[in-house]
């Protein structure tokens, strides 16, 4: 197997701020919560970061999506870098680690702080915070498309593609639900979860309809929060105090239309991840079998469904099998995945919620909810992906 440049990295710490639905800080704050904390995490100080990516950069926009950019928290950190890219024009979230796997190869940086700080909670108490355009504003760009037939928020534009995918594998509501059941079982052993109360079967089918098949239980956690990583040359992490925990095989690819109105054939019902997943599993030696644990973009419980599939846990169309009952997904069961409540339970960390519990199952840190896989002590690989269409991307982690 060809040596790629992501298996010289390796996430040495990890830092998350307070996640709730109502910050007692601004998002300042709780991004410097979460980076020195992580920068601690990893054995280091602050003059040993000499590197920092976030994705989607600091927009400037009032809906608390991406509320701090790098320079700014450059400066409040007092950090010196040698090199610094945040981006959204990039496979989705873990776009921004993907870059800073590129920067480490290039010997542009060592140790990489990387951060995704989320305020929407606090944000939608005064604005219309999760509508793709505001209303009585101008439509502009790929909204063009959505505004005619008022697709103003993400869960209308996500269900269009959800009733797609309903269509072609037959999947019944019931099942869908189990996606939820799950996340909130184990929500119910984090501590640090948003909501924490189990639901059932019956829960879920009594709770509103959003977007039709999206029910309100389909739909991740607006939050307050930030979460932090250090990646850094495996060289340099591997005498830390943290297992040594190496990114084994990167998923960035989009071969397909980089539009989601202009996806083609399957794409629309496949969200465009099987190429991804391909391009993953063609850089390592590992299959899908030698997962232990999954944290799978869950914005819409259709996401992690869809990766399901597309990661060849289960054939095409076949998740709905799957996962009936809830028990193979379940922490004890062979293929547990959102072991943290994902982002319809534990809030809606966009993707790096995922990478920072990865990270605490591979090192044995789960306390209730901490997997145990057969013959090992604890977890040794995790996949995490983000949602799809132009955002889907995916990657392997690994630990001795």
């Amino acid at each position: 197997m060809t040596s790629y440049p992501e298996k010289q990295t390796a996430i040495s710490g990890i830092g998350q701020s307070k996640i709730s639905r109502g910050a007692d800080k601004p998002a300042l704050g709780l991004t410097i919560d979460a980076a020195l904390q992580a920068i601690e995490n990893a054995g280091l100080k602050r003059e040993d970061i000499d590197g920092m990516a976030c994705w989607p950069g600091g927009t400037g926009e009032a809906n608390g999506f991406a509320p701090i950019s790098i320079p700014v928290l450059q400066d409040a950190l007092r950090l010196k870098l040698n090199w610094y890219s945040n981006a959204s024009e990039t496979s989705g979230q873990y776009g921004a680690l993907f870059n800073a796997i590129g920067a480490i190869a290039a010997g542009l940086a060592r140790h990489v702080l990387i951060y995704r700080t989320m305020y929407e909670a606090t944000a939608r108490k005064t604005s219309f915070a999760n509508a793709l355009s505001q209303p009585g504003e101008p439509v502009y760009g790929i909204f063009n498309w959505y505004a005619p037939y008022h697709v103003y928020a993400a869960s209308l534009q996500q269900a269009l593609f959800f009733n797609a995918y309903v269509h072609k594998s037959g999947i019944k509501p019931e099942q869908v639900a189990q996606i939820a059941i799950n996340g909130r079982r184990n929500a119910a052993l984090n501590p640090a979860a948003i909501y924490r109360t189990p639901i059932t079967v019956d829960d879920y089918m009594a709770s509103p309809i959003i977007a039709t098949p999206l029910r309100l239980f389909d739909c991740d956690v607006p939050c307050d929060g930030s979460t932090a990583i250090i990646l850094s040359h495996r060289d340099a992490a591997k005498d830390g105090p943290n297992p040594l925990t190496w990114i084994e095989a990167v998923g960035s690819s989009m071969r397909y239309r980089n539009s989601w109105t202009q996806m083609e054939g399957d794409a629309l019902a496949t969200q465009c991840q099987p190429e991804v997943a391909a391009m993953m599993w063609n850089r390592t030696d590992l299959t899908v079998k030698d997962i232990d644990v999954a944290e799978l973009y869950d914005g819409f419980s259709y996401h992690t469904i869809n990766w399901l599939e597309n990661l060849g846990v289960c054939d095409r169309w076949g998740a709905k099998d799957f996962i009936e009952g809830g028990h193979r997904i379940a922490l004890d069961g062979e293929f547990p995945i959102n072991t943290n409540g994902g982002a319809m339970s534990a809030g809606r960390m966009h993707a790096y919620g995922q990478v920072h519990e990865a990270c605490i199952q591979l090192w044995g840190l789960g306390g209730e909810r901490q997997v145990k896989r057969k013959g090992k002590d604890t977890p040794k690989v995790a996949v995490m992906t983000t949602a799809g269409g132009p955002l889907a991307g995916s990657f392997l982690l690994c630990r001795d």
